[in-house]
């Protein structure tokens, strides 16, 4: 089963694009959460790199956060020297071309402000969407930082 979307197509395009391999599988039981993630994949719930869209006033700021890990979006205001927001489903497709569930930290349609959670760094393999629900791709942390030119950052609640 290789279904694909074209938001899909976008992420395999960045990933060939950053010299990295093309390692996207699709899982039909789907990969929405961080946990479905995990359980589809074999890995632990931190080795999933989610993307969470934030809202600073029209700028879409994107976190790629462990699996395990909650976003603290003070943390997040005070890196980026302006206050940030969730956003709600309709502007994160708007603005990325990606549906909740299945927002990829690569392949975006313009390119988001983006900070990486430091806890993802000691993870090796890291798995994060690409760019629907039910498909995954996996990397190091060390390529998605580097293809995501985000900023590595203490980003963790608590």
């Amino acid at each position: 089963m290789n279904e694909t979307t074209p938001s899909v197509e976008r992420v395999r395009a960045a990933l060939l694009a950053a010299g990295q391999p093309d390692t996207i599988d699709v899982f039909p039981d789907g990969t929405r959460t961080a946990q479905d993630a995990a359980n589809a994949v074999g890995c632990t719930v931190a080795q999933i790199a989610k993307s969470i869209v934030l809202r600073a006033g029209e700028q879409v700021v994107l976190v790629v956060a462990s699996g395990a890990n909650r976003v603290n979006t003070a943390k997040v205001a005070a890196l980026l020297g302006q206050p940030v927001k969730a956003a709600d489903g309709r502007w994160v497709r708007d603005v990325t071309g990606f549906a909740i569930g299945g927002v990829s930290p690569i392949g975006h349609q313009s390119p988001p402000r983006i900070f990486i959670d430091q806890d993802l760094m000691a993870l090796d393999p890291v798995w994060a969407a690409a760019g629907s629900p039910r498909h995954v791709f996996r990397t190091s942390a060390e390529a998605l930082a580097a293809m995501t030119g985000g900023t590595v950052a203490d980003i963790r609640e608590g």
